[in-house]
């Protein structure tokens, strides 16, 4: 996901296109769950499938999500804000768990890191809190002069995660070797994952090598995205989480609409294509690395 504050342009856009979503494919058989929304900003931006009477909005787009074989949503963070209220949502829906972080183009904007990182720190310490992300390296929107800032975070969010047990999930826009390296000198938490995985075939074998996981968006569909496709062949199963980063990057045949948890159907029936697997077989797989990876969503009775 995108940090940045929405230009005009952008804001506009998105009033034009509130409401706007595509229909609901038919839905999966055997049910997986999205590794990485922002329901807060899809409601911000985009509004709900079936507009403004839908009630709840937060509560609609779970529900159409869970009618479409996505019974579980992983409420990823972009700031302290949005953290807490992730964390939030997650301790009173036993669908949804949270991840927490400051995104690397919030990072060099912060008058005061240290405070945020540790706001930070004590949100993962929920027991709902079930990863650190987004943070990373974006070198496409920070220039120069933040990245040092950007990271710092990111070394600041390895080691919270090492200190929680608890996954790191990367963003990574036209960083990899640095993203790499910053892992390498900090070491690994024992889970990592590729949000949005935007490299090539030869940045997926380094990343499988490494035991990394590699989340898959609606860009695997995109017609330009060869490299996407290739990509997901090498990815073993175990290896493989499906995600929307909704309200964007929503997959073909509605490309340029808002995107919610309820269309992941469309990129799981296109990596089950792209990589001749069998899409139940997929979906389980997918299915059982979010359990393996992020424990599980519902809330014990003890």
């Amino acid at each position: 996901m995108n940090s940045t504050p929405p230009s005009e342009s952008r804001k506009a856009r998105a009033a034009r296109r509130a409401g706007e979503f595509p229909p609901a494919p038919e839905p999966l058989a055997v049910p997986v769950f999205d590794s990485h929304t922002h329901l807060d900003i899809t409601v911000h931006e985009a509004g709900v499938p079936g507009g403004a009477d839908a009630g709840d909005p937060v509560e609609a787009l779970i529900t159409a999500a869970a009618k479409a074989g996505v019974d579980r949503l992983m409420q990823v963070g972009v700031d302290v804000v949005s953290s807490r209220w992730g964390a939030e949502l997650a301790a009173r829906h036993p669908s949804v768990l949270a991840a927490v972080a400051l995104h690397p183009n919030e990072a060099p904007r912060l008058s005061d890191l240290d405070s945020a990182l540790r706001e930070i720190e004590a949100l993962a310490a929920e027991p709902r809190v079930r990863g650190l992300g987004e943070t990373g390296l974006d070198t496409f929107r920070t220039g120069d002069e933040g990245r040092a800032a950007q990271e710092l975070s990111f070394r600041a969010h390895i080691a919270i995660a090492k200190r929680y047990a608890k996954p790191l999930i990367i963003h990574d826009r036209e960083a990899h070797a640095d993203v790499l390296r910053v892992l390498d000198e900090e070491g690994a938490p024992d889970v990592v994952v590729l949000h949005c995985f935007s490299g090539d075939a030869d940045f997926a074998a380094e990343c499988v090598r490494r035991g990394y996981l590699l989340s898959f968006a609606g860009t695997v569909t995109f017609a330009s995205a060869t490299n996407l496709r290739e990509a997901a062949v090498l990815t073993p199963p175990e290896q493989m989480l499906v995600e929307t980063d909704a309200p964007y990057l929503t997959p073909v045949p509605h490309r340029g609409r808002p995107n919610a948890s309820y269309l992941i159907p469309l990129t799981m029936r296109a990596l089950a294509e792209t990589t001749g697997r069998d899409l139940d077989t997929l979906c389980a797989a997918v299915s059982a690395n979010g359990e393996r990876v992020f424990g599980p969503w519902t809330q014990s009775s003890g």
